[in-house]
């Protein structure tokens, strides 16, 4: 479980799909703190991950995990960072299966004006995702 959790860092620190690929079991499910219905399979929770990375840890990000709480096959991982001058402080609720691939991955946010602007800042950035892939 612990390979995951580096597998995890690694994916943050290089933004690569790959890891992505490799870290994401099939039958994932993805809670977003904005969304309440959970987004279940690989593609759509990828596709997630990939625009909280960007809206969360953009080129000029200060995105850092501060506290790691690791318990089985269960990862705790609170972070803080800044978006447009808000302070967003929540965590990533991780949970993997026995080969270590994550089933389950839960985000929480706080304060109300983080989520507003995460719901802001992530709405712009699903909606370029979703233009870019529709794209020949």
């Amino acid at each position: 479980m612990n390979n995951t959790l580096k597998n995890w860092h690694q994916f943050i620190e290089t933004r690569s799909p790959k890891i992505l690929d490799e870290l994401l079991a099939n039958d994932v499910i993805f809670y977003s703190p904005i969304v309440w219905a959970p987004q279940e399979g690989k593609q759509i929770t990828k596709i997630y991950l990939m625009a909280a990375l960007e809206v969360f840890g953009g080129e000029n990000s200060n995105f850092k995990y501060v506290k790691q709480v690791v318990d089985n096959n269960q990862f705790i991982l609170e972070f803080i960072t800044l978006i447009d001058g808000v302070t967003v402080n929540g965590v990533d609720m991780i949970e993997v299966n026995d080969d270590g691939k994550i089933i389950s991955f839960k985000v929480m946010v706080r304060p109300l004006k983080a989520i507003n602007k995460v719901h802001e800042k992530m709405g712009e950035m699903l909606e370029k995702l979703k233009h870019q892939k529709g794209k020949p």
